[in-house]
């Protein structure tokens, strides 16, 4: 597609959904154009000028990355792979489990080569040190391989897994990034998905007898005439029992993520389900950043998994508190929250 038809696609999107165009997003637009249409020149070559494999979009809360690469990525005609990076990982891990091999990375990447050449990973964050650790050679392969990534990020490249145990051993990434990437921010002020969303069906708090009845009232509504079942869902050798489960779930904030439950459990539960009530989300402060956390990632997997979701919260939602730790990832969460809980 040359950068004239997806320039013009583009303004016919946004048209026709009624979204805001900008320069930004049309700068962003053209640079993609280009890091998916590069072509080595005589002097490309001559110079060994490095071929940009890595597109790394990072920008606030709610401005529109997913979006605009969404549109660029459906117009690909590439053998192409579309993850959430949780996902992506978890599917790495498990990989290099099973083959118990030492040279995993290099036979995990050579299978990837074989379907794709471009991997889209939405929503890269990185918060654990066994990733962190592991990133680095991964990445290196997946350059060797020639296979093209594109990235979206509410983090800036130099500020990942920042503060994180042994951020030395995870330098190396950064570098291989910075020598591979074409690096953008996307400027918005205004945070989209909430710009029309200010009523919410979905919410109630604070936590009383009033709230109480209203929630019941609502899980009624959208259970009647469904029959009852358990059902267990598994996830290396972890049984997670749901109870009372009608296509609709009905689970307690300490159910979720009060207990040792990772991305993997969350895409399981999510896979079962279409609708999800979460009941007595406490405040968040420093004391519980911990189930926080899993909070976070457990509404990265259910928002990637288009769950709809009803809550009940001990706090005012609108004005939501978070750990000193996880404020900023925390902003990312609640923008989607209020997508999530919104009125049809």
């Amino acid at each position: 597609m040359s950068k004239m038809n997806l320039q013009d696609s583009f303004k016919k999107f946004c048209k026709q959904n009624k979204f805001e165009i900008n320069s930004q997003q049309k700068e962003i637009i053209v640079l993609l154009d280009k890091f998916l249409n590069q072509k080595e020149t005589f002097l490309s070559s001559l110079f060994k000028k490095k071929e940009k494999l890595c597109f790394y979009l990072h920008g606030k809360v709610g401005v529109g990355k997913t979006m605009l690469l969404n549109f660029v990525y459906d117009r690909l005609e590439t053998k192409k792979l579309r993850q959430h990076f949780n996902e992506f990982m978890i599917n790495f891990h498990d990989f290099r489990h099973k083959k118990k091999d030492n040279n995993t990375i290099r036979i995990f990447v050579k299978k990837i080569k074989e379907k794709y050449d471009l991997i889209y990973l939405d929503e890269f964050q990185v918060t654990n040190i066994v990733d962190a650790m592991i990133l680095g050679k991964l990445f290196e392969i997946i350059f060797e391989e020639k296979i093209k990534i594109i990235i979206t990020t509410n983090t800036k490249l130099n500020d990942l897994y920042k503060d994180g145990l042994q951020r030395e051993q995870f330098l190396p990434f950064i570098k291989i990034i910075e020598n591979f990437s074409i690096q953008k921010e996307l400027l918005i002020e205004n945070d989209y998905r909430k710009k029309h969303n200010e009523k919410f069906k979905e919410i109630f708090s604070p936590l009383n007898e009033k709230t109480s009845f209203r929630i019941n009232q609502r899980f009624r509504e959208l259970t009647r005439n469904k029959i009852k079942e358990t059902k267990i869902v598994t996830t290396k050798g972890r049984n997670f029992v749901i109870e009372n489960f009608l296509g609709v779930a009905r689970f307690k904030f300490k159910d979720l993520c009060d207990k040792n439950l990772g991305a993997e459990d969350y895409i399981n539960i999510a896979n079962n389900c279409n609708h999800i009530f979460i009941e007595e989300i406490p405040i968040f402060n420093n004391e519980n950043s911990n189930q926080q956390l899993r909070f976070i990632t457990l509404i990265d997997v259910f928002y990637e998994k288009k769950i709809r979701l009803t809550l009940s919260l001990e706090g005012n939602f609108e004005n939501l508190s978070s750990s000193n730790k996880h404020s900023e990832i925390f902003k990312r969460t609640v923008s989607r929250l209020f997508e999530m809980t919104k009125s049809p």
